[in-house]
Parts: structure tokens; sequence; C-alpha cells
């Protein structure tokens, strides 16, 4: 397994979704936000997924993100759709509904809350890869869904011609190499602590929710070892330790940490939806400490 033509680049930034003061789409500061995205580094956008605030923007609205965010960064960076829901057929109608809109490609989250069971999931994502046109990438994280997708399972589904990758937060490293060693399938990290481990051992790269506020460090990881400076690149990863950790390991999810921490730079973000709700005075200190030590190395 080589780094050479992972199909969405290398560096990817798990978007935020922004919103205005009233709670309504900003599509505006969408475009604000991916074009410095891109600009500083992501050659990938992953809209609408969990960090996009995916369960709580209509189909309408991920739509109109999609199209928005192609205008913003034309063909500068791929764009891939979270279209993943606990319903085949929705997640179906989502995935036709992003190819229009003119994504790149789709991350297809497993079924949450119903757990099914290993072959009504892999009938699940057949099902999607075969409704469009677009390459999938499956988003392994039974943290969140209460349903992992078995290694054994996953190679079945590589031999799908649309299946393409996965995003991997399954926190069980040997599965995820056992998978990509015996299958054509792209890792992309999802766990911001395993971006350079992957990646060292054939991974493709990140879809990072971190990426929102240190796009060019995150890059740079990836950057150094790819030029055979391997012991820089573990001094960068581990310089971004304290903020992964405070981002996404510290009791709030990251739409709520990234948006606490984007507002403050008086970047495009806005508030949260209900049910999440915003970093306390505290929170949002302890982040800008952390990014303002980063940033400052």
């Amino acid at each position: 397994m080589t780094h050479t033509h992972p199909p969405f680049g290398r560096a990817l930034c798990a978007m935020i979704t922004p919103f205005t003061a009233s709670g309504a789409l900003d599509l505006d500061g969408a475009q604000r936000l991916a074009d410095r995205l891109v600009t500083q580094g992501c050659d990938g956008l992953v809209l609408s997924g969990t960090t996009g605030e995916s369960p709580t923007t209509s189909d309408a609205e991920k739509a109109a993100l999609i199209r928005a965010v192609r205008e913003a960064v034309g063909e500068r960076a791929s764009l891939v759709a979270g279209v993943g829901t606990f319903d085949t057929r929705h997640t179906v109608e989502l995935a036709l509904e992003a190819e229009k809109s003119g994504a790149d490609g789709l991350l297809v989250v497993s079924p949450y809350y119903s757990k099914p069971p290993q072959d009504a999931l892999e009938a699940h994502f057949r099902e999607i890869a075969d409704a469009s046109g677009l390459p999938v990438l499956l988003y392994d994280i039974p943290g969140r869904t209460g349903t992992r997708i078995e290694p054994d399972t996953l190679i079945r589904l590589a031999e799908h011609p649309r299946i393409v990758g996965v995003k991997d937060c399954s926190y069980d490293f040997l599965a995820a190499q056992k998978v990509f060693s015996r299958t054509d399938l792209v890792y992309y990290a999802g766990c911001e602590e395993h971006n350079l481990a992957l990646y060292a051992v054939g991974g493709a790269g990140y879809i990072s929710t971190v990426a929102n506020v240190v796009p060019r460090h995150l890059r740079a990881v990836l950057d150094a070892f790819e030029a055979g400076d391997t012991v820089q690149a573990a001094r960068l990863q581990q310089q971004a330790t304290e903020l992964i950790e405070l981002m996404m390991a510290a009791g709030l999810p990251g739409s709520v940490t990234a948006k606490s921490l984007l507002n403050g730079l008086g970047l495009p973000a806005g508030p949260v939806r209900a049910p999440l709700r915003p970093a306390d005075r505290e929170a949002a200190i302890r982040l800008r400490t952390a990014y303002d030590r980063l940033t400052a190395a």
C-alpha cells in the first residue's frame, strides 16, 4: 500500500456547518471557511458529517451546503458528503441528492441506534453504493453508532467497485491493518491521535475535525513523513496532542469545540444547534490557550 493517489487526497477536514446568530444555515460563511481551509492545505472537505451537525440539518440544507462549497472551492478540493442515517431508504435519497449537488464522494456511517447484524449492515452499504455513481467511504465508529463494521464484513464489501475506503474510528489498529493489507480499501484516520500512526503503516491520510482550526499544522505532519523526516513528523504530531485532547476527548463534541475556537478567532462558525450547547467560558479559555500554544510553536 502506498500513499500516492488516495481518492480524495490525504488531508481532509470534517468541516463544521456555519450557522447565523439566529441558527439558520450560513452559506456565505461556509464558502469563506471552505476557501480558507483549502488555501491552508486541505485536499478535501467532508460536509455534513458528525462535526457538520448532520443530525440537525435538513436534507435541503445538506444539498445547499454542497452546492455553495463547490462554488467556493471549484476543483481545488474534493467534496465528500456525509449521507449516513439509520434508514437505508433515506440514505439512498441523500446519496442521490449529494451526487446531483456536486459531491465527489459519499461518507456513509453505520446505521446507528437500531444495531443491525452484519449481514443487514452489508446489505445496507451495498444498496447505497449501488444507488449512485459516486465512490463511497464507509465510516466505522462503533462508539457512536453501537455497531461495528467487522473486518470480515469490510473485506467482503471491498469487492464492490464503488466502495473505495474507510474512515476508521474503530480504535482497533490491528483490524484496520488486517483489512487494508487484504483489500484495496484506503484508510483515513478518523481519530486525530492516529493521524500519523495510521499513515505510517499505509493509511491514506486523515479526516479531521481539528483541521477546522489548524489545517496547516496537521498537513505538515504528513508532509514531513512523506519527505522522509519521521522525527519531525512525530514531533509535529506530538505538539498537537494537547489541542487534540481538548477538542476531541475532554467531554465536548468536536463540533462544539471547533465552533468555540473558530468563533473566538473571528472565523465563520456561529452557534451549535440543540441538543448541543456551546462551550462554557472555562472550556473556551482552555481551548484557546492550547490553540495559541500550538500555533506559537
